[in-house]
């Protein structure tokens, strides 16, 4: 029998059980009433006060603690910061660490920002800037207008210049982003355990010696973590394409081509991470004889997906541009999960999504000969846990 047969026959055996299980139907069932509940509902996934970072440099150093009293009575959480020169508190909003930077006089205040400026900001702006002028309208003049008084201080605001033009669909985009960050976490998450219980079950019950007298060991790999990823990548494809589709023809999405592009993007993401895992979550199963051991091993695998997963939603809502999140997002392990949700909010360039994909592609390859040889080396042992010098070891 040829490799590529025998590999075939191995997934094959794992789509047919797979793809009938009730536990199959109902998961992608109850996934897609989920993701429906969310698009009709419109809710959030992400709540908490949000920090405004608010540079000041050369004169408006001053308003400091009148504008953090402000803007903490308009219910805005402020975080003022000190900033040398106008040029670096500009590259400070480009790259993400800023939300505004503010410069010039207190009466005369000028804002610059990535898009758009707060509102809840550009009223407690507003409002010191007016302030000032009052009271140098005060004390510069002896016999007052008061009406004049009133159309001159109604008339200062502040001076904002957005270093790119606002992008109305950046909502859209978030939800987008958030949505396939949850389901490529949950699907990693899922098969990837699988895959695990799946090699200890059928080690526990020997049934890996019968199959293993017909292919060799890494057919027998192989052809679990293709058919169980073909399975994973069925599902997603059915509950992501009724969420895109259903969020489309209700109007939930005004940009379809977008919402179509960040499916697509996932089901590659999907592909690269689960290749990524897949392996060392058959590596780690061969390593047990019982399935009362399978979550201890793959506790140290399985909680790099959660910090993946947190680390995507809180740097996806807050800092999608730092310099950290796009180091972050070409690494391996946070790639499958962090890359995808930066291509749907358009932050990410070309050049690292290059970088992101050549090093999955050979980590993956390192990932999947380490565990090849570690599965090869453990599954036919049994009785107590093994470590990984011990599965190295040929029996």
């Amino acid at each position: 029998m040829s490799p590529v047969r025998a590999v075939w026959l191995v997934a094959r055996r794992e789509l047919r059980t797979r793809l009938r299980t009730r536990s199959f139907l109902i998961g992608t069932a109850v996934s897609i009433a989920v993701l429906i509940g969310f698009v009709l509902m419109q809710s959030t996934l992400f709540g908490g006060e949000r920090v405004t970072r608010v540079g000041l440099s050369g004169q408006a150093t001053g308003i400091a603690r009148a504008l953090a009293e402000e803007a903490a009575s308009r219910g805005l959480d402020v975080e003022v910061s000190t900033v040398r020169d106008p040029a670096s508190g500009e590259s400070s909003i480009v790259d993400g660490d800023l939300d505004a930077l503010v410069t010039g006089a207190p009466a005369s205040l000028h804002v610059v920002v990535d898009e758009s400026l707060d509102e809840n900001l550009r009223r407690a702006l507003n409002t010191l800037v007016q302030r000032e002028v009052l009271r140098a309208q005060l004390a510069s003049v002896e016999d007052l207008d008061p009406d004049e008084v009133l159309s001159t201080v109604a008339d200062a605001t502040v001076d904002v210049r957005a270093l790119r033009a606002p992008d109305p669909t950046h909502d859209q985009r978030l939800a987008m982003a958030l949505v396939i960050v949850a389901l490529l976490y949950l699907s990693l998450l899922l098969y990837g355990t699988m895959v695990a219980q799946g090699v200890v079950e059928e080690k526990s019950s020997r049934v890996v010696e019968i199959l293993l007298a017909t292919v060799r060991p890494w057919e027998l790999l192989a052809g679990k973590v293709l058919g169980l990823g073909l399975v994973g990548l069925a599902q997603l494809v059915v509950v992501g394409g009724a969420g895109t589709v259903l969020a489309v023809v209700t109007g939930v999405l005004t940009i379809p081509s977008a919402a179509v592009g960040t499916l697509l993007w996932g089901l590659l993401w999907y592909l690269l991470g689960y290749l990524f895992y897949a392996t060392v979550f058959a590596a780690a199963g061969s390593l047990v004889s019982r399935q009362e051991e399978t979550q201890s091993v793959l506790l140290p695998i399985t909680s790099v997906l959660v910090l993946a997963f947190v680390l995507s939603f809180g740097l996806l809502t807050r800092a999608p541009n730092t310099t950290a999140t796009a180091v972050l997002s070409v690494l391996p392990p946070f790639a499958p999960i962090l890359m995808p949700g930066r291509i749907a909010l358009s932050v990410s360039t070309t050049w690292q999504v290059v970088v992101a994909i050549l090093l999955m592609l050979g980590s993956t390859a390192v990932l999947t000969w380490l565990s090849g040889r570690i599965y090869t080396g453990a599954v036919l042992r049994t009785g107590p846990r093994l470590n990984f010098r011990q599965a190295l070891r040929r029996p």
